[in-house]
């Protein structure tokens, strides 16, 4: 089952606006998108954060892990500057940030619990405290209304099943391995995520005819999208968003 948006912009923005932070959101919103997926780690204060890399040096300037650092101290960073001038100064948000301006505005979101390596399972256990939190008034609707927990870490996805088990949870790997099924029940979850890369029609069915969403990143080409579409692929993120809208449903393809 897969009761969420098709197309998913990644990290906010895609290739148009700085990852993860608000203004990437305000980006994929200005282009249509209602669905954001975004990761989300713990700063020093156990405040959670949205970046994707644990380190500096790629996004924000300097050295050091972002888990020797307050919520506060990376605010003061400029997670904007290595786009382009007209992003300076963009702080890192707190993931409540983000999760507020998407609320505010009606945007679904996929939240990857990205874990600084050592801290898996408190990672999970306050990303999926603060969503429970910020959608308490949604938890006896459907599950189409709540956001979607995602990890590549079993561990981290282990502890927001135990701190938020009505939050819905997706398990993400690169490649699927032989024991998909029985790591998908044991976290509880409804969807596999997984690089559309390497995935195959049989892998794809086999998911589907067991009663999973099948969920897929980071595809850029449309007519790879459409291919994977057609294998019953349920959605996926694309960081073109230029290309792929989010009522992207195929393209014909063309014999040559």
């Amino acid at each position: 089952m897969w009761p969420y948006p098709k197309i998913v912009a990644h990290r906010g923005g895609g290739t148009l606006a700085p990852e993860n932070t608000i203004a990437a959101m305000r980006c994929g919103l200005n282009h249509g998108f209602r669905a954001v997926e975004f990761d989300v780690m713990l700063a020093k204060d156990g405040v959670p954060v949205v970046m994707h890399d644990p380190e500096f040096g790629r996004t924000v300037a300097g050295e050091g892990s972002i888990a020797d650092f307050t919520a506060r101290e990376l605010a003061a960073r400029d997670a904007g500057a290595w786009f382009g001038e007209a992003f300076e100064g963009e702080p890192v948000p707190t993931f409540e940030q983000v999760a507020t301006f998407c609320m505010g505005n009606g945007i679904w979101m996929n939240i990857e619990i990205k874990p600084v390596p050592g801290f898996e399972d408190r990672t999970g256990l306050v990303v999926a405290q603060t969503t429970r939190r910020l959608f308490a008034h949604m938890l006896d609707h459907s599950p189409a209304a709540l956001p979607l927990l995602s990890s590549f870490s079993f561990d981290a996805l282990q502890a927001a099943k135990l701190a938020a088990p009505e939050i819905p949870r997706g398990f993400l790997v690169d490649t699927i391995p032989v024991d998909w099924h029985e790591r998908l029940l044991a976290l509880g979850a409804i969807a596999l995520h997984t690089n559309h890369k390497n995935l195959t029609p049989p892998l794809a069915r086999a998911v589907k005819e067991a009663g999973f969403g099948l969920f897929c990143y980071t595809v850029n080409d449309p007519v790879r999208a459409t291919e994977i579409l057609a294998w019953g692929v349920d959605g996926f993120c694309t960081d073109r968003i230029d290309l792929i809208g989010p009522q992207f449903a195929g393209v014909a393809a063309t014999v040559k």
